[in-house]
């Protein structure tokens, strides 16, 4: 009878076992299409930066879920190293983001939202993402999508304000997420963004993609994976028009939760 017990007790324990161990996984944080809750904190040249991503239920077993919000550019006149960049000690911006991923072909949808407290202009896109096979120690994820550059108080064409918040046009984006692993926990990211806007004001339809009709950007970032749930990152963002020195640098950490 106690053996009988004890079967019966850990045929019932089995179950919650697997279920704890699929809850603690480790999601592979070097993987840009990765689904998880995480944190993080960035010292960058224009100040400090944090973020916090929250994974979530699709109801869809074959689909994962993730918001992230990002605050940037906190107390730069204190703490941004870059002297040649105009900073104050309020934040810059900020970028909410949300990703679903589809499990069975590697296919991701994504919302992402950037609001510029500055210039009080933004960007409200929504983009498709694709996992490609791996190639040795490469792979990449191509992403196209379109959105709507808004702002407050905009230039309209004949030099008038339009008050209050207003849809300056639109635009469309293609781009690349890439990766090559260096190591077991080191690796290389590569991404290019293409943008090009499509309709509108005049004012914004040849100025509006800093300056011109259309911009070619870059990110480069270098990563250490220091425990399986926490790494270092370095990022430099640029442009055609923005040398890599002139550009956007930060030290990011990040924990797995």
């Amino acid at each position: 009878m106690k053996l009988m017990n004890k079967t019966l007790l850990a045929s019932m324990m089995l179950p919650l076992a697997f279920a704890a161990s699929a809850e603690e996984e480790v999601q592979d944080m070097s993987d840009p299409t990765a689904v998880y809750t995480q944190g993080g904190v960035g010292v960058t040249n224009k100040g400090l930066n944090f973020k916090y991503g929250e994974s979530y239920d699709t109801g869809d077993p074959t689909k994962m879920g993730m918001n992230i919000v990002e605050i940037m550019g906190v107390a730069g006149e204190e703490l941004g190293w870059d002297s040649n960049v105009a900073k104050d000690n309020s934040i810059d911006s900020f970028r909410f983001r949300n990703f679903e991923l589809n499990t069975v072909n590697g296919r991701g949808t994504q919302i992402d939202i950037t609001y510029d407290v500055e210039s009080e202009t933004g960007n409200a896109g929504y983009s498709f993402m694709q996992a490609l096979p791996k190639m040795g120690a490469f792979q990449f994820f191509p992403l196209a999508g379109a959105g709507v550059a808004f702002g407050n108080n905009v230039v309209e064409d004949d030099g008038t304000i339009d008050s209050g918040y207003s849809v300056r046009g639109t635009y469309a984006m293609v781009g690349m997420y890439s990766k090559v692993t260096i190591t077991d926990k080191i690796w290389l990211n590569y991404n290019p963004f293409f943008s090009k806007t499509i309709s509108g004001s005049d004012n914004y339809k040849d100025f509006g993609m800093e300056g011109d009709d259309a911009v070619l950007t870059h990110e480069f970032a270098a990563s250490y994976q220091i425990t399986p749930r926490m790494n270092v990152r370095y990022f430099a963002n640029w442009s055609e028009n923005v040398d890599i020195s002139d550009g956007n640098h930060r030290i990011e950490m990040n924990y797995q939760f």
